[in-house]
């Protein structure tokens, strides 16, 4: 049994995601049918109280009925900033009523229409009974009018109560939330990029223009200033959390152990005092000089951090701690992640990293382990290590393209059992359903670059509607 981590890491607090409600009719058809307009409102409760079960505050400003109300409706929903505009068509309405709203507001909507019940009572309804189930009707015509004006369209089409419609919504509600921690996070970068690896540079400005997000440039001294100030008692209260969290090998040496420790309080304070919502970090060093032990001893505070929700990840992998932010915000865990091998006889993908990992995709208590040697990099210490739990699981990564453009690229695939590394790296053996040498081809190809995040669940459908409500490309293996 896993130890309880949340009680142990208590999670960052966010903005809560935003999202504007808004039901709409043809004020035409009140007088004409006057049972017609309290039905609708009716749906537009129900509508409503199934919003405010989810984890988002709801800015619901009412019923409209013509044009003016519209706008009106569209100003208040840009006034509130949200994340996401809901649109609940009750019955026919014009075009006019709903487009500036979306043009107002300049955030995503999705269009809603809920139908009281599977199916008409033919033989028993009049013409106003109708129109309660005309929802569809402006549809086609929504979606033709923000085509012409250039508005991305979304819909989701089925009645009151089915839940396979519900599922879909909320597939667009995490999207939202998804949007709604990139267009407000705080991005730090701290050393330099490993050299050589030109896939992990990227440009800084293109976050805060993309996504809204905040890049903070953090240097290893403003690490190394709060290192100095840690406390002896600060050091061992951190290595007793440790240990209610870890199993420790027999490889792991004192001093190793106590200046992860060490680091790891400093790094709440370095992200606490640049309220930072990430870190991508990597020093190369020399010869064991300052920098090099504060980077050899990022582990295990980085991995406490990304289990609080806060992806710290090494490498400098800007990019792909931004994806583990994603993976993460929609309850799906995001450990970094890369290739490691094959293996043809059992037809999976073995991949994992070595360093921060994030907890809650461990399968048990993971475990710390002593490396004389982190391969690649200069150093050594602690180092996390666990088997990823069995079942299906999506990797998301964050590409660049060749015009500088973002994109969200995606796969999924399922964790299977078998032999692994004991080598203090997060490892898993994922099956595509296909030949593991033709699976890295095609991935390889969509742009992908070294590193990616590994999420629990089958997520794509979840990482697709983020990336449309984010204006960037999506694509999938």
């Amino acid at each position: 049994m896993m130890t309880d981590l949340s009680t142990l890491l208590p999670a960052k607090t966010r903005r809560k995601t935003r999202i504007g409600l808004v039901a709409g009719g043809l004020g035409t058809y009140w007088p004409q049918f006057p049972g017609l307009l309290p039905q609708l409102q009716d749906s537009a409760r129900y509508v409503s109280d199934r919003f405010q079960q989810l984890d988002a505050e709801v800015v619901d400003v009412g019923f409209i009925s013509d044009a003016q109300e519209g706008v009106a409706a569209g100003e208040k929903l840009r006034e509130a900033d949200c994340d996401l505009i809901v649109m609940f068509l009750t019955t026919y309405l014009t075009s006019s009523m709903v487009l500036p709203i979306a043009q107002r507001s300049k955030t995503p909507v999705l269009v809603i229409d809920l139908q009281p019940t599977e199916k008409m009572d033919h033989a028993n309804f009049d013409t106003g009974l109708w129109l309660a189930y005309c929802g569809q009707c402006p549809v086609p015509e929504v979606g033709n009018v923000f085509r012409r004006a250039g508005i991305p369209f979304r819909s989701v089409s089925g009645h009151l109560r089915q839940e396979s419609a519900w599922t879909r919504i909320e597939q667009w509600i995490n999207a939202a939330h998804i949007r709604a921690a990139l267009r407000h996070a705080r991005h730090g970068l701290m050393g330099h990029v490993y050299p050589g690896m030109l896939d992990v540079s990227t440009d800084l400005t293109l976050l805060p223009t993309t996504f809204g997000s905040h890049v903070e440039v953090l240097e290893f001294d403003d690490l190394r200033q709060r290192v100095e100030k840690v406390t002896e008692a600060e050091t061992a209260a951190r290595m007793d959390l440790a240990r209610q969290i870890f199993t420790l090998d027999d490889t792991v040496v004192d001093d190793d152990f106590a200046w992860g420790a060490t680091v790891s309080v400093a790094l709440d304070r370095l992200i606490e005092d640049f309220d930072l919502d990430s870190l991508a970090y990597y020093h190369r060093g020399l010869d064991g000089e300052q920098h090099e032990r504060l980077g050899a001893g990022m582990i295990l505070g980085a991995s406490l951090l990304t289990a609080r929700g806060i992806p710290a990840t090494g490498e400098y992998e800007l990019r792909t701690t931004v994806a583990q932010l994603a993976t993460h915000v929609i309850g799906a865990g995001g450990s970094f992640t890369e290739i490691q091998a094959l293996n043809f006889v059992d037809g999976v993908v073995e991949m994992g990293h070595d360093g921060p990992a994030h907890l809650a995709v461990s399968s048990k208590d993971p475990l710390l382990r002593g490396l004389g040697v982190y391969h690649g990099k200069r150093g050594y210490g602690v180092s996390v290590e666990f088997d990823v739990q069995p079942g299906p699981v999506t990797l998301l990564g964050l590409g660049q393209d060749q015009d500088g453009k973002l994109a969200f690229l995606a796969s999924q695939g399922t964790v299977v059992p078998g032999p692994l590394l004991a080598i203090g790296n997060t490892t898993s053996r994922v099956d595509f359903g296909r030949d593991p040498g033709e699976w890295v081809d095609e991935w390889s190809a969509t742009g992908i670059g070294h590193h990616w995040s590994l999420s629990l669940g089958h997520r794509a459908g979840d990482y697709k509607a983020a990336a449309s409500l984010l204006g960037i490309d999506f694509r999938q293996v």
